[in-house]
């Protein structure tokens, strides 16, 4: 087997975070561990995000729920020979096992090592397991919680060790709820089938993921990753916070507790396309994802949440060329992403079936330009549109790539001390290794 009880022990034993020997920072024993990451969400994300629920321009902002549970910051940077801002596989293999390692690594240490993961080591302690995403469900991040390859675009081959692999005979992963079926249900590999023969219930819409009775669960509601938020029809694929309700349902029926671990994946998406109404999107269905699992942890004395990013991405401003104002109520009149309005005027070659999805006055110039794409791809109207919707809200960007700042860290219930303060991303996994204990 890849992961022996032996291996699990030693790197116990090898690893014990110095931080231990200090008095003032002994932790309790956790029962329950919710471990949410909000994919490419730097702070400009959720005071973007305050701007966003504040619907008037007098008086104070109100905070968002992530304010009130902040503790702390971690670094992101990998230890690519290459590059000294990480990628996603990077740093939630630094998240998931302890270690900093090279981009595109998943569950290996710089030097190629498979190193034992988070996910891996409360299943070899009894617990149930589970894994939660709006991305395809072995995308990189989610992926470095549970499998173990030298790139992360090995899809098929990281689906097929969500079911091969077993810890103490038992498979790795209880719930697994996301996207993904193409590479679930493949010409040479039918996995679905093999989840089911083996116990698990399969669910590909809400409506069955409500129905479904069972302990353990393999939902898949998209071919690779999910429709944006915004963009879903909830009777027919989970929000965030549903899957996030859902898996908690299951998982918290093994007395030795669980540990889950919930993506907000497609925050970093938008953020790469420069995608605001993406953006504000995806930040508010992880916002509710992660009130859920609030909500699921107030009044318990045995259970941790704690939420972060893998990094940031697109260098996001609430300000574009000096106008020092940034204009949300914009985005709140957009009621679809530019992807999904480009699609429909491209079927439609109608410019006022826009109004479908803007209630926003575009000026004339503005509503030519969007016509004269039509005659080109749709990729060139989405990127009008973004181009368009960023200027009208003032919001700017400096990157379609990851940033490399540091992140922000909440953290409530038992031990949410421990993540106060400045501290490396390896650090947050090295410290719920020393949980689990």
């Amino acid at each position: 087997m890849l992961h022996s009880t032996v291996q699990l022990n030693d790197f116990r034993i090898n690893t014990l975070p110095y931080m231990m020997n200090d008095p003032f920072t002994r932790m309790k024993k956790v029962k329950n561990i919710i471990f949410l990451i909000g994919d490419g969400m730097g702070f400009s994300y959720t005071t973007g995000l305050r701007y966003f629920n504040h619907n008037s321009r007098k008086g104070l902002m109100n905070p968002t729920i992530f304010d009130q549970y902040f503790v702390g910051t971690q670094s992101t940077y990998s230890l690519d020979a290459k590059s000294n801002i990480t990628d996603s596989a990077a740093a939630g293999t630094a998240l998931a096992t302890g270690y900093k390692t090279y981009n595109g690594a998943l569950g290996l240490n710089s030097e190629k090592q498979e190193v034992p993961t988070i996910l891996e080591y409360a299943k070899f302690r009894g617990k149930s397991t589970g894994l939660v995403g709006t991305s395809q469900i072995n995308h990189a991040t989610l992926a470095a919680f549970a499998a173990h390859h030298e790139s992360r675009e090995n899809y098929n081959e990281i689906a097929d060790d969500y079911f091969d692999e077993r810890i103490d005979g038992k498979h790795k992963i209880d719930v697994l709820l996301g996207g993904g079926t193409s590479y679930f249900s493949r010409d040479d590999r039918n996995l679905v089938e093999e989840f089911k023969k083996n116990g698990f219930g399969y669910t590909t819409n809400s409506i069955e993921l409500f129905a479904d009775r069972n302990e353990k669960i393999l939902g898949l509601f998209a071919p690779k990753e999910l429709p944006k938020h915004i963009d879903r029809y909830l009777t027919t694929v989970p929000s965030l916070s549903q899957m996030t309700s859902a898996a908690l349902q299951r998982l918290k029926q093994n007395p030795n507790g669980f540990f889950l671990m919930v993506e907000g994946s497609q925050i970093d998406w938008a953020g790469h396309d420069n995608d605001i109404v993406g953006a504000m999107s995806e930040v508010k269905d992880f916002e509710a994802a992660f009130h859920a699992a609030i909500q699921f942890a107030l009044n318990r004395e045995d259970t941790l949440v704690i939420s972060t990013a893998d990094h940031s991405t697109g260098g996001m401003s609430i300000d574009r060329n000096d106008n020092y104002k940034w204009n949300p109520s914009v985005i709140r009149s957009i009621k679809s992403t530019p992807a999904k309005i480009a699609a429909d005027l491209h079927k439609t070659k109608e410019i006022s079936s826009i109004a479908r999805h803007m209630q926003l006055s575009l000026h004339e110039e503005d509503l030519k330009v969007i016509q004269s794409t039509l005659e080109l791809e749709i990729e060139d109207t989405r990127q009008t549109l973004i181009n368009i919707i960023n200027h009208y809200s003032s919001t700017g960007w400096t990157t379609k790539g990851h940033t490399g700042e540091d992140v922000p860290i909440y953290a409530y219930g038992v031990n949410r001390h421990m993540f106060s303060g400045r501290m490396e991303n390896s650090d947050i996994g090295r410290i719920l290794f020393e949980m689990i204990d």
